[in-house]
């Protein structure tokens, strides 16, 4: 395995560690993280996206493990299945566009060598909070359509409901994010005194 190979296997698994470690809580508590899974798969396009194969192998595995915690968690803990409606599957679509513009941004952020792009924090910023406000808006609003909790609500009423935690739920989001960009510049920052320091 090379240095790309494992650099990138590490970024996956600190991705399925985080969301294994947050999925449980949506807003956190005293001792729990907040949800992350938005930030991960933004991540998981940003950071996994060398080769189309590989990058669809990931989602897939990410999707799964979201899956899996979600079942855990109201089968086994008995955690509320309020949200294991039809809409459910409207995830998917949304954690796919978080990805798909994470692999959309990579190029603009991210060297072959896993490298900052030296322009590329500004435009993660943006590209973050857009990609996180639609898989917001699309997720809540599939959750409104087709989850048959709602017939009784207008969809006014319903996005007014809603529109106080699209603070939260984003701000969250591009919290992880940044704390991934601000990792990223403390290796690249070691990388390049390492290489100081060899030459």
């Amino acid at each position: 395995m090379n240095n790309i190979q494992t650099r990138t296997f590490a970024v996956f698994a600190a991705l399925a560690a985080l969301m294994a470690a947050t999925r449980f809580n949506h807003f956190g508590s005293a001792v729990t993280l907040p949800d992350a899974s938005l930030a991960v798969f933004f991540l998981g396009g940003l950071y996994l996206a060398r080769s189309a194969r590989a990058s669809m192998a990931a989602f897939i595995a990410l999707i799964m493990e979201a899956g899996l915690i979600d079942y855990y968690a109201t089968s086994v803990q008995g955690i509320s299945d309020w949200c294991m409606t039809p809409a459910y599957w409207f995830l998917i679509p949304t954690y796919g566009s978080l990805w798909f513009v994470g692999r959309w941004f990579a190029p603009r952020f991210i060297r072959d060598d896993h490298a900052m792009q030296g322009k590329g924090l500004a435009g993660l910023a943006i590209v973050a909070w857009a990609a996180c406000s639609f898989a917001f808006m699309f997720s809540n609003a599939a959750f409104y359509l087709f989850s048959g909790r709602f017939a009784d609500m207008s969809a006014t009423g319903y996005a007014s409901r809603v529109a106080q935690y699209y603070g939260s739920y984003v701000s969250m989001a591009l919290l992880y994010v940044a704390c991934a960009a601000a990792l990223h510049i403390a290796f690249d920052i070691m990388t390049t005194q390492r290489m100081h320091s060899r030459s």
